[in-house]
């Protein structure tokens, strides 16, 4: 007789599909879309990190906390958009 853990993992088995190996192009894949994203991520942190420079200097501490609001938010969108991504290469 199986435990409750024993059925629950066969029915999380049955739901997920399986995790085949990925192929060598699909890795070259997964490795390009993490330089686009580390790229894209730089280049906002550098943009917002500038306006939050400028805020600082001008003690605007409105406007401080809004830039750095944007760029958690920017930071975590770029991430997801980038799991995503590397989702659908991976189901590929």
């Amino acid at each position: 007789m199986k435990s409750a853990y024993e059925l629950a993992m066969e029915r999380l088995a049955q739901s997920e599909p399986s995790t085949a190996p990925l192929s060598d192009e699909q890795k070259n894949r997964l490795a390009d879309i993490d330089k686009v994203y580390a790229g894209k991520i730089a280049e906002r942190e550098i943009f917002l990190k500038q306006s939050l420079a400028a805020a600082q200097a001008e003690q605007n501490y409105e406007e401080i906390e809004k830039v750095q609001r944007q760029l958690a938010t920017e930071r975590t969108r770029l991430e997801e958009e980038r799991e995503a991504e590397k989702d659908r290469v991976r189901r590929s």
